[in-house]
């Protein structure tokens, strides 16, 4: 039997010929089945069985399918000479085909070690994403080159250097792109912007966490939970606010005022005095200038018969002092970073008095509860103080007037 089959090929070399063709092609296609469906399978399980992050991401990026290529196509590149004729464009685009696999097994690994960057949380995971992205596209254009060179039998710095010849359109093709990777580098030299920060930038009225910082584009996660896209160098073009160092300062700031009605504030007395004594807050503090306060009028010879005469207290004074000794004992205020109760300039709705500090917890639900708590305490005690808060007339005001 297979004395015959030799002589007849022998006898019909085209035959011949064609088996050899199929026989190669049918090796490759045999070996691309065996790799994928029992090497890859067991790739698969001893992946999923390492504790390791890295091959997971290589496998969901499908480095190890690409690398299952190269086999067939080297068989077909090695045995190219059965191709009768066809040998040299069979070796052309075997070896085309190679560079391309190559480049995508290359793409593949840097994209790997990119995501694996953000997973571990490194710190320099901006610079490494744009060093990829950048490095993919070389290498996309390069494979381009070289496979075009190869099919076409000529030397890649051929066509390189025609590639010099046409600068000036290609940086006006990728215009977007070199503005872009030198935004990433300096975003990442500088560190100006990290993933996880919380940055404003009013012109794309983008207000929210970074959730991704790419070549082209920044990604933030507004706090309606929509998605606004910002390009990369725009970035750096526009102004915008990070609130890095509000978050590692450990505090954040309460500015907030409230309006006293002018016409409400006075000298105190002594019946006023003796009952601002029971606050437990100022008790001490209206002793010391009482005593100040009184030995300064003595050696003066000021009439204490009259309030107007030498220096008094003011309840709006003795309520700021209030304030700012509530403040000190709050055990969520920051009393170590900037500590304010001040008066602003009066205006048409009266006289501000100001609550400059800082919350030592900066989650935003608790320092939104720490502030109202406090202002709840303010407005309540303020007519302790026979002080009034400022605001403008209602319609029940105007029906009292009325009555």
């Amino acid at each position: 039997m297979i004395d015959t089959i030799n002589n007849y090929l022998t006898q019909h070399p085209q035959h011949a010929a064609i088996l050899k063709m199929i026989s190669v092609l049918l090796l490759s296609i045999l070996h691309y089945f065996i790799i994928k469906k029992i090497i890859l399978k067991i790739v698969n399980k001893l992946v999923k069985k390492s504790k390791v992050e890295f091959d997971d991401i290589l496998l969901k990026n499908k480095v190890f399918h690409r690398l299952a290529l190269l086999i067939p196509v080297f068989i077909i590149y090695n045995f190219a000479y059965v191709f009768t004729g066809f040998e040299d464009l069979i070796k052309r685009l075997s070896t085309a085909f190679i560079v391309w696999i190559a480049v995508l097994i290359v793409t593949g690994l840097l994209k790997t070690i990119s995501e694996y960057a953000i997973r571990i949380e490194f710190k320099g995971y901006v610079g490494i994403r744009s060093y990829v992205q950048i490095a993919n596209i070389i290498l996309y254009v390069l494979g381009i080159i070289f496979g075009i060179a190869v099919l076409i039998g000529k030397s890649p710095l051929l066509l390189l250097s025609g590639i010099g010849a046409m600068t000036a359109v290609l940086l006006f093709v990728f215009r977007d792109t070199i503005l872009s990777f030198l935004a990433s580098l300096q975003i990442s030299s500088f560190d100006l912007v990290r993933v996880g920060d919380w940055i404003e930038v009013p012109k794309y009225n983008a207000d929210g966490d970074v959730i991704d910082i790419a070549l082209y584009t920044v990604k933030i996660q507004n706090w309606d939970k929509t998605i606004t896209t910002i390009p990369t160098h725009k970035l750096l073009e526009e102004s915008f606010k990070n609130w890095r160092g509000m978050a590692e300062s450990g505090g954040r700031r309460i500015k907030r005022a409230i309006n006293i009605d002018i016409s409400t504030i006075k000298l105190c007395n002594q019946e006023m005095l003796d009952r601002f004594k029971r606050f437990q807050l100022i008790t001490d503090y209206i002793n010391e200038k009482e005593k100040e306060i009184g030995n300064y009028n003595q050696k003066a010879n000021v009439n204490t018969d009259e309030l107007i005469n030498g220096r008094r207290l003011t309840n709006i004074g003795v309520f700021r002092v209030y304030i700012r000794e509530y403040l000190r004992t709050h055990p969520k205020i920051h009393n170590e970073m900037t500590f304010l109760v001040r008066q602003l300039e009066p205006g048409p709705n009266g006289l501000p008095i100001q609550i400059y500090v800082f919350t030592n917890d900066i989650k935003w639900a608790v320092y939104e509860e720490i502030q109202s708590d406090i202002f709840d305490h303010i407005l309540a005690t303020v007519h302790c103080f026979d002080l009034s808060i400022f605001q403008t007339p209602t319609g029940r005001d105007f029906q009292n007037v009325l009555k």
